[in-house]
């Protein structure tokens, strides 16, 4: 990692720590920026990717794509250009030296902006890119990426600069090594972007039964294809996608209602209490009861 992207990183550490004193997500006041903090080491933690660049300032982190994993550290950045069910872990990070995280949600209009005012060619008929992946982190995107941190500390800018700076920086990220990837998604005629519609519906109506024809007619594709495709795109079926986010609702539920598990598995679209009970234990490694009880201890 270059000296200059080095420097950049050390400025970084010191706004996101002026700005997360405490562990845990901190919404800043650019709407779509976060930042995180994690004194030690996490356990797994299940949850789902917005489309968003993500960022290790300090520390190192894994996630997990069905059974395909992502390591970055401050060498790199993630993209998830699609919503996506995942597991993440801190994996170095000490109370001296906190794990800090960089995530900046964004939009496929917004990318689709950038697109038109770039006037990139794209090429609709290649085959569909997974949608997350690992770049080495460039300084002229870190760059920008300093530059949008900096503006917290003026407030009164933020509703100016911070959408043009936002667009640098996804401009940065389509001109990167896997910048095709992200085109893709909102490009009316290629394969990931009519993935994406059916990612959409079923995000929409994950407690529905849902047949594979029906999700092969939204994508506009022949059956054989939309699961290829599907799983090209996710690392996944559409039938494990949805059980991930049945599963992962069934767990927030549990955690903040005075919910028993027979009533939230038929919420999240179980028919069988028993199976859900199976699922769950084999997603989170414990029944549910037992799991909620762990969580709150």
């Amino acid at each position: 990692m270059s000296e200059i992207i080095t420097n950049q990183q050390n400025e970084l550490v010191k706004i996101i720590e002026c700005y997360s004193e405490k562990d845990g997500v901190h919404q800043t006041a650019i709407p779509s920026l976060f930042f995180m903090r994690d004194s030690n080491a996490s356990v797994p933690r299940h949850g789902v990717y917005k489309p968003s660049l993500c960022m290790v300032v300090q520390g190192a982190k894994e996630v997990w794509l069905a059974q395909e994993r992502f390591r970055y550290s401050p060498a790199d950045y993630l993209i998830a250009s699609v919503h996506l069910p995942v597991t993440a872990q801190v994996t170095e990070a000490t109370p001296d030296i906190p794990y800090l995280g960089f995530k900046l949600e964004f939009t496929p209009s917004q990318i689709l902006e950038v697109l038109q005012d770039s006037e990139v060619r794209v090429y609709t008929k290649e085959n569909p890119k997974r949608a997350m992946f690992v770049c080495q982190m460039e300084s002229s995107l870190m760059d920008a990426v300093l530059r949008l941190a900096r503006l917290l500390d003026e407030p009164k800018d933020i509703p100016v600069l911070a959408p043009l700076i936002i667009k640098e920086i996804l401009y940065r990220v389509l001109q990167g090594q896997n910048g095709i990837a992200l085109e893709h998604i909102v490009m009316e005629g290629s394969s990931t972007h009519q993935i994406k519609d059916v990612i959409e519906h079923i995000m929409n109506n994950y407690a529905s039964s849902l047949r594979t024809r029906e999700l092969a007619e939204i994508a506009n594709m022949s059956v054989s294809s939309f699961h290829r495709y599907f799983k090209e795109v996710t690392a996944m079926s559409p039938i494990q996608f949805q059980k991930q986010l049945r599963l992962q609702e069934a767990r927030r539920l549990l955690l903040t209602e005075s919910a028993d598990a027979t009533d939230v598995a038929f919420r999240v679209g179980y028919e069988s209490p028993s199976q859900f009970s199976r699922e769950y234990s084999r997603m989170f490694g414990f029944p549910p009861r037992q799991d909620i009880k762990r969580l709150r201890a």
